[in-house]
């Protein structure tokens, strides 16, 4: 009888994992593990609400696999001692592994397969990082013309889709570590964390349900999905207009394969031109997720570095009190502040106010990216280091197919523009729930005797701007022009 342990690490689930069905075609037995690894525990990366996150959705995963006959066995230590020990203690021959991209787990990767045998399988992306490649074999650093590329390929379809095991056989006896208590996930994070649910939001915003993976039930389709009104409505922080799928992306607790066939068969399904398209514009969006996944498989120096080397000159002013406002939210600017206080408060950020915020700090104050980069890491639920590392950068203009260095955001015109009613500002911003819409963005514009109505004094309740946009604009052309 063969056995093989389930390395679990970026894949949560049991729908659609290319890893598992691997592993049971392989084997007799196989034996679930996580192994708690210190190097990323104790990382300054690490982010206390993503791992109260993963420790939530283990506990999920735990009873998934007890309904299948199974159960998860949780190591702690140094990975390549433990795997080598869970090997002794259940006579494995074969370790089975998602494939992962960042530098770390392919040095870890690399370090274990020179003395185990680790068998990586893809999963991560529909296309492996070297499946996208220009025709010379170069991998492409400009998003448009990778993501042509990307489509000409055969699409997935739902019959690619991989269903739930009938039945996981593992046998009795193996120790295991109780799953940590440890941070716990506060109220405050609207994510709850288990592969149904990331299935129920996956039906929810695309209407789009495989039968076969009989995770959800099958709901009414009479409503219009958020998909098809996606386009319009992304941008819109004050609105529900996006997917919330980045957290279940991010560990796995829904395959990126069948993120991309909803949003096909959406684009499919759609009952005209403009539905169609706002399905196509989020199936733009996945494909931005497996962009930056090859930029950081072919490019790893982009986790400590400009990809475009010239911009590691910049002159960064980098104050830390200017940092500190930024953090706190408490910069002056409404749209900046409710951003960071969402995000602090939540561990979750919509994407146009994650470029705003990230188009501030980097432009209004001139602080490094990387202070930026660390700061999302350790507070975001979705936080993965090539899809924050990319947008960081693509803000910052020192990345691949970057924002160019002069577009420098209006705080106050991007409030007006995307929370026009100043809803967004009024949840997140307390000192700021009795303004007009008017002022909602423009505070310190209010007439005195309005600060006093609304119980809102500029300068004592809530902060002045620590920075005027036309000066700070200007100083950070400046600055950027000497290394352009």
């Amino acid at each position: 009888m063969t056995k093989a342990l389930w390395w679990i690490r970026r894949d949560l689930r049991l729908a659609d994992n290319q890893t598992l069905v691997t592993a049971l075609s392989q084997a007799d037995h196989i034996y679930p593990i996580f192994i708690l690894d210190p190097n990323l525990l104790e990382s300054a990366y690490v982010g206390q609400k993503r791992l109260a996150f993963l420790f939530d959705g283990l506990r999920h995963l735990s009873a998934q696999l007890k309904a299948k006959g199974s159960y998860l066995t949780v190591r702690h230590g140094d990975v390549r001692t433990e795997l080598k020990t869970l090997l002794s203690e259940t006579g494995a021959d074969a370790i089975y592994a998602q494939e992962d991209v960042s530098p770390y787990a392919r040095r870890r990767d690399s370090h274990i397969a020179e003395s185990l045998p680790l068998r990586l399988i893809p999963g991560l992306t529909v296309r492996h990082p070297t499946a996208v490649l220009k025709a010379d074999g170069k991998p492409y650093t400009v998003f448009t013309p990778y993501s042509r590329t990307w489509k000409k390929q055969p699409l997935p379809q739902p019959k690619d889709l991989l269903p739930v095991p009938e039945r996981i056989p593992t046998p009795q006896g193996l120790r295991s570590l109780p799953i940590p208590t440890e941070p716990a996930l506060p109220d405050t994070v609207p994510f709850p964390a288990s592969e149904a649910e990331a299935q129920k939001r996956l039906q929810n915003f695309t209407g789009q349900l495989q039968a076969q993976l009989h995770l959800v039930s099958k709901t009414s389709k009479k409503q219009q999905k958020p998909i098809y009104s996606y386009a319009e409505e992304r941008d819109r922080p004050d609105l529900d207009g996006t997917s919330c799928l980045s957290p279940y992306l991010r560990f796995g607790m829904l395959s990126a394969r069948q993120a991309v066939v909803a949003a096909i068969e959406a684009a499919d399904k759609a009952s005209n031109h403009p539905a169609a398209d706002s399905a196509a514009v989020w199936l733009n969006e996945l494909i931005w997720r497996e962009f930056y996944m090859a930029i950081l498989y072919h490019f790893p120096r982009v986790r400590g570095y400009s990809f475009r080397e010239k911009y590691d000159r910049l002159p960064w002013l980098n104050d830390e009190a200017d940092f500190s406002a930024w953090c706190q939210g408490q910069t002056g600017y409404p749209i900046v502040d409710a951003a960071m206080r969402q995000l602090v408060e939540s561990g979750w950020m919509h994407n146009r106010t994650r470029m705003i915020v990230a188009s501030f700090l980097v432009k209004h104050l001139l602080i490094d990216w990387r202070w930026g980069e660390r700061f999302f890491m350790m507070h975001l639920v979705d936080g993965d280091p090539a899809a924050n590392n990319g947008g960081w950068q693509w803000t910052a203009g020192t990345g691949t197919d970057a924002a160019p260095y002069f577009r420098v955001f209006n705080p106050t015109r991007q409030g007006q523009k995307f929370d026009p009613e100043g809803e967004y500002v009024r949840r997140w911003v307390p000192e700021l729930a009795q303004l007009p819409a008017k002022f909602s963005h423009t505070p310190w514009q209010m007439p005195t005797q309005l600060q006093q109505k609304v119980n809102c004094l500029i300068g004592r309740d809530y902060p002045q701007p620590i920075v005027d946009h036309k000066s700070a604009r200007q100083r950070a052309l400046e600055a950027y022009n000497q290394v352009k």
